[in-house]
């Protein structure tokens, strides 16, 4: 709940676009004025970010500010809806706060073009009441969390993944923040991406959705926010189920005694955990380039091609070469001949340098890693095979 003296009168032009809300008790004239003094940092425009700012800005939240330093890609289209097809290549802030301006010409947008960082986001969120969090990765969630906690600004928090997503309120007065609830990251490469994984285009405008509707009961200071909840949302089964959090007492930044009393190096605190020989970077395994395996088939020479995707990447684009997901290559080393050699691949590389290294500690000697996976082979080799 914020407090302080609502903002100034609204004008008839708002009233009239607000009218919906002024008819609500619960939000009413005073309701509205708090909407429109109210300042929320969306970090991040993406897919829980656009229904996020499009909805807040819709409601009157009266200053917006977007952080984001993307460019729009075509891949985004399915799920940031903020963003068309007019927009692809132009830089995420001009699209958003194109979107909002044309939305409500009465919100104030205020566009941050930079990754948000341990240099710049105290100063950033200092500026705001409200912070929520659309990031994707880890070390971004933990900053969030933790320049929250340390200026005193709630955020509101969701993330998603396939058919699955979470939200909470974190970093609130007497509530748990993100450290209470994941205390530590987990080893890189251990949970995929949406690139990697894949997301359904629709479950970011559920979460962000409910995002907006959190922030802006933090505004009215109404309802039961998620403050020590985290809401589970299956959408695949569309079942929505609550867990409780509690504060943890000795959290190394919003506990009794806090060990965190300034922003640390978040890139460092989130790799230096997890980094085994089952998680490479792709750098560590030895690669070969696609133009170099392309001339390489061309002349015939016998390199047997290990697809280590899922099936239903295989039929999206394949290389025609034998497909066993990373998940079953320990098991069915068996259909593979070590006495060969072999070239692993996957859709960006990634996979494919860890089952590498799987093989090579297996016994496989002469196995190497498809570079830049199939998106590098379309690129450089053969651009009919579409990019997923």
């Amino acid at each position: 709940m914020l407090t302080g003296p609502p903002a100034t009168t609204l004008s008839n032009d708002e009233i009239l676009r607000y009218s919906r809300h002024l008819i609500m008790p619960e939000v009413g004239m005073e309701g509205q004025q708090k909407l429109k003094a109210a300042r929320v940092l969306c970090v991040g425009t993406g897919g829980l970010g656009s229904p996020l700012a499009l909805y807040l800005a819709a409601a009157g939240v009266g200053t917006l500010g977007l952080v984001d330093f993307d460019v729009v890609d075509l891949t985004n289209l399915q799920r940031q809806i903020i963003h068309t097809t007019a927009d692809v290549g132009r830089p995420k802030l001009d699209s958003a706060a194109e979107k909002l301006a044309a939305i409500n010409p009465f919100v104030n947008v205020r566009k941050f073009e930079t990754k948000l960082s341990s240099a710049n986001a105290l100063d950033i969120i200092r500026q705001f009441d409200i912070v929520a969090d659309g990031t994707d990765n880890f070390p971004t969630r933990y900053l969030v969390n933790d320049a929250c906690v340390l200026t005193g600004k709630p955020n509101v928090y969701a993330s998603i993944f396939r058919f699955e997503g979470q939200a909470s309120v974190f970093a609130a007065e007497r509530g748990p923040c993100y450290r209470c609830l994941y205390p530590e990251p987990p080893p890189p490469g251990l949970v995929p991406s949406c690139a990697e994984g894949g997301v359904l285009g629709i479950l970011p405008g559920l979460l962000g959705v409910i995002q907006a509707t959190e922030v802006i009961k933090l505004i009215l200071g109404s309802g039961e926010p998620l403050i020590g909840r985290l809401l589970l949302v299956d959408a695949l089964a569309m079942r929505f189920r609550e867990l409780r959090l509690r504060k943890n007492p000795e959290c190394p930044v919003c506990g009794a005694n806090p060990t965190i009393r300034e922003l640390i190096d978040y890139q460092e605190f989130c790799g230096i955990r997890g980094e085994t020989q089952e998680a490479p970077p792709t750098s560590a395994v030895p690669e070969v380039r696609p133009e170099e395996l392309k001339a390489r088939l061309d002349a015939g020479d016998d390199v047997f091609i290990l697809d280590v995707r899922e099936p239903h990447e295989y039929q999206i684009c394949n290389l025609g070469g034998h497909l066993i997901p990373l998940g079953e290559l320990p098991a069915r080393m068996n259909e593979l001949d070590s006495s060969r050699e072999i070239v692993a691949h996957c859709r960006s590389g990634v996979r494919s340098a860890k089952a590498v290294t799987l093989l090579r500690q297996a016994g496989f000697a002469n196995v190497k890693n498809l570079a830049g996976g199939i998106l590098a082979w379309s690129d450089k080799v053969d651009p009919s095979v579409p990019k997923y």
